[in-house]
């Protein structure tokens, strides 16, 4: 897996430091392996591990056991039934999920039951539901997890969201030295926030922006999960998650 590392240059355009790729194998910690091993997964979430690679990205993450971890919208909880595991009986998993401001767009997949995230066969998983002006986001975070849904926050479905004041909670949620990760289906260049309705994705190099602007510092950008036949021109959720898919990972400055 090539994993961009941080090298301390600034630059203008990020307003962070500069971002070289490199190759860098991660070695999968063994809690990592036996959470995705794990014989409660259900098999359709086993189904889609061929495409998100859960163990590259928990151990590029870097969530370990007794880590406090907030999962933003958390779906049918892929990730909520993985972070658990990994982080034990010593740590917790919030999840915060966000109210539809308005009816789904046609052809979207249907909304999750409400009660998906509380259903994993963990008993360090708690959950919430906000308006997106609303929400609240528990303190001394050790790590906070947004996957394929940092695109949805500006669009008018869930609220409107200003990002530059999401950024901020999250910032004021995690510990000093907190990780924050954000993946989500990247769209062609120069696209930006443009397209977050229309096609449910965002440009890798705007997400960067925006939360380098709220504090934090860029930490690792891996392309373990980029699929260069994803011409960038349809909905991710028409493509049976081989979508084109960025993985940042950022971190509150002690």
């Amino acid at each position: 897996m090539r994993i961009a590392v941080l090298v301390a240059a600034s630059t203008s355009l990020l307003g962070a430091a500069l971002v070289v790729a490199a190759d860098q194998p991660i070695k999968i910690p063994a809690y990592v392996s036996a959470a995705v091993a794990d014989e409660s997964r259900p098999d359709s979430d086993r189904q889609r591990d061929v495409n998100r690679k859960p163990a590259d990205v928990l151990a590029f993450a870097g969530v370990k056991p007794g880590d406090k971890v907030g999962e933003l919208m958390p779906g049918r909880g892929y990730y909520t039934k993985l972070l658990c595991k990994v982080v034990g009986e010593k740590g917790s998993v919030k999840t915060l999920a966000i109210q539809m401001a308005m009816p789904r767009p046609a052809g979207a997949p249907p909304p999750p039951p409400p009660e998906t995230p509380r259903g994993t066969p963990c008993t360090n998983v708690s959950a919430d539901t906000y308006k997106i002006a609303e929400l609240q986001l528990p303190s001394g975070l050790d790590v906070f997890w947004t996957s394929e849904n940092y695109h949805d926050l500006p669009n008018p479905m869930f609220g409107s969201a200003d990002l530059a004041v999401f950024n901020k909670k999250v910032y004021e949620a995690l510990r000093p030295g907190g990780i924050y990760i954000v993946e989500d289906h990247n769209t062609a260049a120069g696209a930006g926030k443009t397209v977050t309705d229309k096609l449910h994705r965002i440009e890798k190099s705007a997400v960067i922006a925006d939360v380098t602007a709220a504090g934090f510092k860029l930490d690792g950008d891996s392309h373990v999960l980029e699929n260069p036949a994803d011409d960038h021109s349809q909905p991710p959720f028409a493509l049976k998650g081989t979508s084109d898919k960025f993985l940042l990972k950022f971190r509150k400055p002690k």
